[in-house]
């Protein structure tokens, strides 16, 4: 297929526009709080794409829009940390995406939206982890993130539920959640590629997608201070919470 004809089948896609929302609402709640990309963007993705060309399309538009945010986020961070759960997405992503290859896409539909809402769960129930977060849990964790990564696209929640749980400081959870993401997504792509799992036209979707979800990672980048934490979380958690409930396939 040449590229004029790529562009076309791209812009004659129906669901472009419902999709470039969820990209904008996605990119605000991820430049504001560090993560969420996911939880936002693959409820409304699932509805109009298949699970390939949903993680595709989101790989795409997050291996770009955040490296703003990496300077602020390297300076702010525990890259050590950061690296060691990075280890665990690279054991672990190629069995996941092994398990969404032989999996029914509502699984993929359910698994984005439940594990979502447990997330949130987790998180309203105000537990705190006030011990010194060790290897083996950071091991863990990364490995566990990294086999949500391949099977439901979706690294973030036990990374983002042991930081939001410890008493580091707001700006560290914000970089290292912001970092790791992007290193999950980069070990997502290898796996796509090696697997053959990437497509020319989830691709081009991707790239589609920069441009809005760009914008909302500039909103959301804006908006960031640090002395106004519980606002951003409440913020994150409802548009977390309605893009999860949106996108069950009961509502088909």
């Amino acid at each position: 297929m040449s590229m004029p004809e790529l562009v076309a089948q791209v812009l004659a896609f129906d669901g472009l526009i419902f999709l470039a929302f969820g990209a904008t609402l996605a990119g605000v709640v991820r430049g504001f709080s560090g993560f969420g990309t996911a939880m936002v963007y693959l409820p409304f993705a699932g509805q109009v794409v298949g699970p390939f060309v949903a993680l595709t399309s989101l790989i795409m538009m997050d291996l770009v829009a955040p490296l703003m945010h990496v300077p602020r986020a390297a300076r702010d961070g525990r890259l050590s940390e950061v690296f060691k759960l990075v280890i665990g997405v690279a054991i672990a992503a190629p069995l996941g995406v092994w398990v969404l290859s032989i999996s029914h896409p509502d699984v993929f539909r359910w698994g984005v939206s439940l594990i979502a809402l447990t997330l949130l769960t987790l998180l309203l129930s105000g537990f705190r982890y006030h011990r010194s977060i060790s290897n083996p849990m950071i091991y863990g964790t990364g490995l566990l993130g990294g086999f949500l990564t391949g099977s439901v696209g979706m690294p973030g929640p036990p990374v983002i539920f042991l930081y939001m749980a410890s008493s580091y400081p707001v700006q560290v959870i914000r970089a290292n959640n912001m970092l790791y993401l992007i290193l999950a997504d980069v070990i997502l792509f290898l796996v796509f590629a090696v697997t053959g799992h990437l497509t020319a036209f989830a691709l081009a979707l991707g790239v589609a997608m920069i441009i809005p979800y760009s914008a909302g990672n500039w909103i959301g980048g804006r908006l960031f201070n640090p002395k106004y934490d519980r606002i951003y979380r409440a913020a994150a958690y409802v548009l977390i919470a309605c893009s999860a409930i949106l996108g069950l396939p009961i509502w088909d």
